[in-house]
């Protein structure tokens, strides 16, 4: 069984594969100063809650935006799995031209999106992750990865705005029930949500003139099933993209090397 990893500076999400097929998948929150064993002991936790155990696993793949976080979770995949896990990064096989001017910027979770955005829907594609910071990212029809742009995510604009503004406070991001409200709470979840939906179709069709065409416009992230609705641009929601692109990444890096080694138990 494979095990992937999608650690965001929010929430990180794993996942337990069957060969292609998606047996268990959870979230937790993303804890910077969480020792390796407690991590093992949620990890492990978990799967045995869904019925599998730590010696099934034959394979990791981790994409990390955290980078005090990566030394942990290799030393607890080699410590509790006796697994050297896939990290997504300079050197590993994408199958994807990264046109970025410094490749090495590019976070590890949206070339995880932007493969499965290819894969699932075709090119040219648009992926708009909804984390701690909204990302968009364009894809070409040949699947390269042309850019995108990054925007301040949901979360901390909510978080912003209760911070500097004395008489507001943080809110329940949810739909109100219109978007002219009656009452200073919906009025902060009518601009919060209404706000970002008409950020996402105005960024969107930017980049739709860019390319030159249409594109599949994907969601995913946190905040994806709460907004994407609202935007008229958004044609897929798929909360577990970057989890499917883990899965893809796997594949193409387990191919023996000139040495005949793959990935695998230490």
């Amino acid at each position: 069984m494979l095990l992937v990893v999608n650690v965001g500076n929010t929430q990180l999400k794993l996942a337990l594969y069957r060969h292609r097929e998606l047996v268990a998948h959870w979230v937790t929150a993303t804890a910077r100063d969480r020792p390796q064993d407690e991590y093992a002991m949620l990890w492990q936790a978990l799967c045995r809650h869904a019925g599998y155990e730590f010696a099934q696993i034959t394979g990791v793949a981790i994409a990390c935006v955290v980078p005090s976080l990566s030394g942990t979770l290799r030393a607890l995949c080699q410590r509790y799995l006796r697994l050297t896990p896939l990290e997504v990064g300079p050197g590993i096989r994408t199958g994807m031209r990264i046109l970025y001017d410094n490749p090495r910027e590019v976070g590890a979770d949206r070339i995880a999106t932007a493969i499965a955005a290819h894969a699932r829907y075709g090119g040219p594609a648009i992926v708009v992750d909804f984390g701690t910071a909204t990302t968009f990212t364009a894809v070409s029809a040949e699947g390269d990865f042309l850019g995108g742009a990054i925007a301040p995510g949901v979360g901390i604009s909510v978080d912003a705005l209760a911070l500097h503004a004395a008489q507001l406070r943080k809110v329940e991001i949810v739909r109100p029930p219109s978007v002219i409200a009656r009452s200073t709470v919906a009025a902060m979840q009518s601009g919060i949500l209404y706000g970002f939906a008409g950020q996402v179709d105005g960024v969107v069709a930017r980049m739709q003139r860019e390319l030159g065409g249409q594109a599949a416009v994907v969601a995913t992230g946190g905040f994806a099933e709460l907004v994407a609705p609202e935007a008229r641009s958004v044609a897929h929601v798929d909360p577990l993209l970057g989890l499917e692109g883990l899965r893809i990444l796997y594949e193409r890096n387990t191919a023996p090397d000139e040495a005949g080694e793959v990935p695998g138990r230490v």
